[in-house]
């Protein structure tokens, strides 16, 4: 048996445990399950554990081990487990030395992630049953959030140099990806840490630039208020960056956004819609939004609940508030569990209209299809489209729409 990489949370962690199986095969380990844990949500790391018991029952003799932000921030959670074998730091997850279990190895191998300074370079050679592909630009994060553990898994803000992108988009391109997703923790932060601070448009321009054949080029989670002119300007003018943009919002409401301590109001954020928007009138957007912030009234709910039409949010990442332990919001007064669930349900319902009313505009239309398999795909602006024949999975193809269901596309291939 091979080692297996169960991955939990961001794109970030999809791309990092590509690194973790490359380096578990190189340092030979066999009969092993590793486990990337994300550390967003109480009820991730419930979900982790909840895996971890299960794989251990149905396979009592396969070696465990746990890494990810979740084992970064709480290591004796998962040393306390007797089905793990090892904990490892987000860091030492990417180093093939670790994954070489010897009689006399420690159990526990989680350093201060507070002390690393770089990005480690890693160029993998692929993704294993993805159509599309992510490569890491940057990762940490320089900002406290109250109601956020990430930094704390992950360190500081630090940026991947743009020789190691480009360097990897083409190695990835030659194994026949169509599509590249730059991914981070907090992408809109790229290049601070670097000579000369590129920003994050100027490494899009660069990138587009020196690899001509890229075909499609994606941007995951972006800080409203950190982009820049160079990004809006690329937007406008490179088709091959797609149109379909995901903001970090959290709510909607501006005495909550003050309580979170993040960087925008809720203006900024319908700023910046405005913006893409009038460069490109057809892109499509999702966000991130807790529902049920400590010390959030209905009032200010409602602020949250109007930002998805006022933004003509398509795509949402709800969460029903969950307290970090050791996070300020956690100690600021609680809303009604029942209360943050039931207005998690009206965020997904307000969302669910905007994606048909999305769906519905692109009937009759041509649309580029990324396959994932032989009936299902993306389009450029990210929504699922389903084809009346079989592709070929990894392919890009040019498809007429026919209808609109109420989460997806039925496309069929032009003559």
């Amino acid at each position: 048996m091979t080692t297996n990489v169960v991955t939990f949370g961001c794109r970030l962690n999809a791309y990092e445990s590509e690194v973790i199986r490359e380096k578990a095969l190189s340092a030979g380990l066999t009969n092993a399950v590793v486990f990337n844990t994300c550390a967003v949500t109480a009820e991730a790391e419930r979900q982790a554990r909840q895996a971890i018991r299960k794989y251990k029952r149905e396979n009592p003799h396969a070696k465990i081990i746990v890494t990810g932000c979740s084992a970064q921030i709480s290591p004796d959670t998962y040393a306390h487990m007797p089905e793990v074998d090892q904990v490892l730091g987000n860091r030492e997850k990417l180093e093939e030395k670790y994954f070489r279990l010897l009689p006399d190895s420690e159990r526990v191998i989680v350093n201060d992630i507070m002390s690393v300074k770089e990005t480690a370079e890693h160029l993998i050679a692929g993704f294993d049953g993805r159509a599309r592909a992510f490569i890491q630009v940057q990762n940490g994060c320089n900002h406290r959030c109250t109601f956020c553990t990430i930094p704390y898994g992950r360190g500081n803000s630090r940026s991947v140099p743009l020789g190691v992108i480009v360097d990897q988009t083409r190695l990835l391109l030659e194994k026949g990806f169509k599509e590249i997703v730059l991914t981070g923790v907090d992408i809109t932060a790229y290049g601070e840490d670097l000579p000369g601070k590129p920003s994050l448009g100027q490494i899009v321009q660069r990138l587009l630039t020196q690899v001509p054949e890229l075909p499609r080029l994606r941007l995951s989670s972006m800080d409203p208020v950190e982009v820049d002119e160079n990004l809006l300007q690329i937007f406008a003018n490179e088709p091959r960056l797609m149109p379909h943009l995901h903001l970090s919002l959290q709510a909607g409401d501006d005495m909550i956004l003050k309580r979170m301590k993040r960087r925008h109001l809720r203006q900024d954020a319908i700023n910046i819609c405005q913006k893409f928007r009038r460069l490109r009138p057809d892109v499509t957007f999702g966000a991130d939004i807790i529902a049920g912030f400590p010390t959030e009234t209905e009032a200010m709910f409602e602020n949250t609940l109007q930002i998805v039409e006022e933004c003509n949010l398509s795509f949402l990442h709800v969460f029903p508030y969950s307290p970090r332990k050791g996070t300020p919001a956690a100690r600021m007064p609680q809303v009604d569990k029942e209360v943050r669930k039931e207005r998690a349900v009206r965020l997904r319902h307000a969302v669910q209209r905007n994606l048909e009313k999305t769906l519905n505009s692109f009937v009759y239309k041509e649309i580029s299809v990324l396959f994932e398999s032989e009936t299902q795909g993306h389009s450029e602006h990210f929504l699922i489209v389903k084809a009346t024949t079989p592709q070929i999975p990894g392919s890009l193809v040019t498809m007429r729409v026919v209808k609109a269901k109420n989460d997806h596309l039925i496309g069929e291939s032009l003559p």
